[in-house]
């Protein structure tokens, strides 16, 4: 099972505006009077020519694929990304991240508080939350404990209260969840983060969600861009160069001190290592945890977007521009792979070790690798 996504948020966010004005431009045929619905209420509309609209992420569980876009577009591949189909949507939010969390099943997650579940290789979806659902959710949990006398509830639920308040739609919270982790080992514990330092987890295989804000070392909120884990081992990383990992005795995500004080937009965990990449080609690596840190030498000043595992242990990290990188197993030097320049990319996995799967601006590409 492997997922590789662009953790690039503010980028992807106006990009998906410009999507959307050239999806909605189809639709204006003379003057439009009466208002737009609202994207949570309308499921996304199909398109004959859906590989070529903006994508901003993929995902791969054997030859399953699936890649996600604007307004709730959800492709889906069973040959390896050679063919693509587009599936039908609940809603026509945008969409930003997808992940397989276990064995046929997927979440799709974005815009509006929006997080989708399937369970059948992405064939159908189900909403789990939307802005909506958040809304109630966090009002009653936090409501609760501060009548109880709980400070940091109380002050979560003024944030909450007064992010209602601004909201465009009455009762929607709008804020974009940003990625989603299951654990490998333990199935039903899972966590979502997005913008505005939201953080939930589950306890059930993500039925029921219970929120972890005020349970994190993030005060002003940062936007938490990237979750990982392995373990017993929990990560969070955000925005500049937050990183957090989870303090089972202290119950709440503490934070890591890094050497870094820009945005991390991708974090990758592995037995013993693990991996913050982001912003103008930084990318550091861990081997204990966080105490000591090792810069990795990407040779470029570009954004990082994507990190795709490899099966000897190796690596490929993606740049914002096109750029492939190849890290060895335990290396801290990066080889520049020569391939064909590309547009914008937002997200990339592989299929067969010789190909890559990008997501971008003007749709989905799959590229060859090169064998030196």
């Amino acid at each position: 099972m492997e997922n590789s996504s662009s953790f690039l948020r503010p980028l992807v966010a106006g990009l998906l505006s410009l999507g959307m004005t050239l999806m909605v431009a189809a639709d204006v045929a003379g003057t439009v009077s009466q208002p737009r619905p609202d994207p949570l209420d309308v499921a996304a509309r199909p398109s004959p020519f859906t590989k070529g609209w903006a994508t901003t992420g993929i995902a791969r569980q054997g030859e399953q694929l699936l890649a996600v876009g604007p307004r709730g577009l959800i492709l889906a591949s069973g040959d390896s990304a050679k063919t693509w189909t587009q599936v039908e949507s609940p809603v026509s939010t945008d969409l930003v991240t997808v992940r397989f969390t276990a064995q046929k099943t997927a979440w799709a997650i974005g815009h509006d508080g929006v997080a989708l579940r399937s369970t059948d290789s992405g064939q159908h979806w189900e909403r789990i939350l939307d802005g909506r659902k958040l809304l109630v959710l966090l009002r009653g949990s936090y409501e609760q404990r501060a009548k109880s006398g709980d400070a940091g509830a109380a002050a979560v639920l003024k944030e909450v209260d007064r992010s209602a308040e601004q909201s465009a739609t009455p009762g929607v919270l709008s804020t974009p969840m940003l990625d989603v982790w299951f654990s490998p080992e333990a199935p039903a514990e899972g966590l979502l983060v997005g913008a505005f330092g939201l953080v939930l987890a589950t306890h059930d295989g993500g039925t029921t969600w219970e929120p972890l804000i005020e349970r994190t070392d993030n005060d002003r909120r940062f936007h938490l861009y990237a979750v990982s884990g392995q373990g017993d081992e929990r990560y969070i990383a955000g925005e500049q160069g937050l990183l957090m990992r989870w303090d089972a005795g202290q119950q709440r995500f503490a934070k890591v001190e890094t050497p870094y004080a820009g945005s991390y937009f991708g974090i990758h965990v592995s037995p013993g290592r693990l991996i913050a990449y982001g912003l103008r080609g930084n990318a550091y690596a861990t081997e204990d945890g966080g105490a000591h840190w090792n810069k990795i030498e990407t040779g470029v000043d570009d954004n990082l977007v994507a990190l795709v595992p490899r099966a000897k242990g190796d690596f490929l990290l993606v740049s914002q521009t096109g750029q492939v990188l190849a890290v060895p197993r335990g290396g801290l030097k990066a080889k520049a792979l020569h391939v064909t320049p590309m547009s914008e990319i937002f997200a990339a996995t592989d299929t067969n070790g010789q190909q890559l799967v990008l997501a971008q601006i003007n749709g989905l590409r799959t590229i060859e690798l090169p064998t030196r």
